[in-house]
């Protein structure tokens, strides 16, 4: 409960001066004459008189109660209301062959891919932020595999059935670049971003990756590049026909500066994954660093109380008048 103006309590600070002045007045008048009292109206010393000598209490109370009415008392009820502006994310995933590697144990690159892309569209569910994710695949080609969409489950789905062979082999991060551009052309909000994860070089597609990173910055688009692989060789498997699935240790064949200057030129940042924990730091940092504006407003909605004081006040006057007019009355 609060005051609407709490100041007018200082004249409670007034009540016991008028008290002190009216004992004063009281004690210089009980030296006067005095009078005679009809049997039943004297209140010559029991408790009665005791009572009516508190008359001047209840009205003490009353003008309290007064004050308290004028000083505007009001209950107050907080309301807080949020807005939150949800970012529109597309995640480009590459899966071409190379994406085979057994560089990122227990599994090849594309499952601990997988597994960790999983991981970071459960963390902006929990947030229940309302980001729109999509899922974008490349590797000769490009598809979409999941439009931008709320419904993470149906998401989640789509993620998990990823195939290496889905597409025929190749490498084409513009083309992946320009669908997930697809993706966010013409939506509202400032909120728009790229994370394309791949293992290669662009080796074709009729996009230039640069190209395509022109086009995101003037869409106003972050693209965040990451670049998947162990530094100098990594295990491949293949198929021997005569002794069966082997692994060999071939080089690493990842075109970092292109991934740079993709990042740099649309406001993003360019990660190198050796492994699998250093890709889950990867997404943890992406998705600080993409978090969901929330506004948050406060509002009061105050109740005045103070119609509902009158009526103790408003008995206690009646209560008063009745006991000085009948059982507690007086005569001079």
């Amino acid at each position: 409960m609060t005051l609407a103006r709490p100041w007018l309590l200082l004249l409670l600070l007034l009540l016991p001066l008028g008290a002190l002045l009216w004992l004063r007045v009281r004690r210089s008048l009980s030296g006067g004459i005095g009078f005679a009292t009809p049997p039943g109206g004297a209140l010559s010393g029991g408790w009665r008189a005791r009572l009516a000598g508190g008359l001047p209490v209840l009205r003490l109370v009353v003008l309290a109660l007064l004050i308290l009415v004028l000083a505007g008392p009001r209950l107050g009820r907080t309301q807080v209301t949020s807005h939150a502006e949800g970012i529109d994310i597309v995640l480009a995933l590459d899966i071409s062959g190379s994406m085979r590697a057994l560089d990122f144990p227990p599994g090849d690159r594309l499952a601990a891919a997988k597994e960790v892309a999983r991981r970071f569209i459960e963390g902006r569910a929990e947030d229940r932020a309302g980001d729109r994710i999509g899922l974008v695949v490349f590797a000769a080609d490009s598809y979409t595999q999941c439009p931008l969409t709320t419904d993470y489950g149906v998401l989640l789905r789509l993620l998990e059935a990823i195939q290496i062979g889905d597409i025929p082999d190749g490498t084409a991060i513009g083309m992946a670049i320009g669908n997930a551009l697809n993706r966010l052309k013409g939506l509202p909000g400032e909120s728009r971003v790229v994370v394309l994860l791949t293992d290669g070089i662009n080796n074709t597609g009729v996009l230039d990756p640069l190209t395509a990173a022109g086009l995101a910055r003037s869409l106003g688009v972050r693209v965040y590049t990451i670049g998947a692989g162990t530094k100098g060789k990594a295990p491949y498997p293949f198929e021997d026909p005569v002794f069966g699935r082997r692994v060999r240790h071939v080089e690493v064949d990842l075109d970092e500066g292109t991934l740079q200057a993709i990042a740099d030129s649309t406001g993003g940042l360019y990660f190198r994954a050796t492994d699998r924990g250093s890709l889950e730091r990867i997404y943890d940092r992406i998705d600080a660093l993409e978090k969901t504006r929330v506004e948050m407003e406060e509002f009061v909605e105050y109740r005045d109380i103070g119609g509902l004081l009158l009526w103790p006040v408003v008995l206690l006057v009646l209560l008063e008048l009745l006991l000085a007019t009948t059982w507690l009355r007086t005569v001079p």
